[in-house]
């Protein structure tokens, strides 16, 4: 018999938290869906490793539909930060986690996964845990608006996004 890939097994799991996450988000429970990030990532042996994975993989997909979108749509892809009375504000003027946020989507979506993976090595170890969820429901938020204009343009989006948000 042959043993189970721990690696493949450890991605199971991220997309599988990932996509409750999406799920609840989806459902507007955001509280619910930090709840599930905790808690996949703290039932891991390794759970730095899992949550700085967790966000990488939504960031990769976030940058995935942004390239679709940007050689796919009609409009181009602008990234805009508002503040909490709906004002758009410089990146720099924005708060640590959304900066932290757009810097590494734009590392993505520029093919630098290890300025992206750095970004959130750098959040882990400083930042706060409600700059975490922050950023986390960043992450969250994007990848679900991104999908659904990727599926309003008839773009790809991954099945498991799909699904989770169905």
């Amino acid at each position: 018999m042959g043993s189970v890939d721990p690696d493949s097994e450890r991605q199971r799991r991220i997309i599988a938290a990932a996509s409750q996450a999406l799920a609840a988000m989806h459902a507007g429970e955001d509280e619910g869906a930090l709840d599930e990030v905790a808690g996949a990532v703290r039932s891991s042996p390794n759970s730095h490793h899992d949550a700085r994975e967790l966000m990488l993989l939504l960031f990769r997909e976030c940058s995935a539909m942004v390239a679709a979108l940007g050689s796919g749509g009609t409009t181009p892809v602008r990234m805009q930060v508002y503040d909490d009375d709906g004002q758009e504000v410089p990146i720099d003027q924005a708060d640590p986690p959304v900066r932290t946020a757009v810097r590494t989507l734009l590392a993505e979506v520029h093919g630098d996964t290890d300025a992206a993976r750095a970004q959130i090595e750098i959040a882990l170890r400083n930042a706060a845990p409600d700059e975490m969820a922050t950023l986390m429901v960043q992450a969250l938020r994007w990848t679900i608006r991104l999908s659904t204009e990727c599926t309003n343009r008839n773009l790809p989006v991954s099945d498991w996004i799909t699904t989770a948000l169905s």
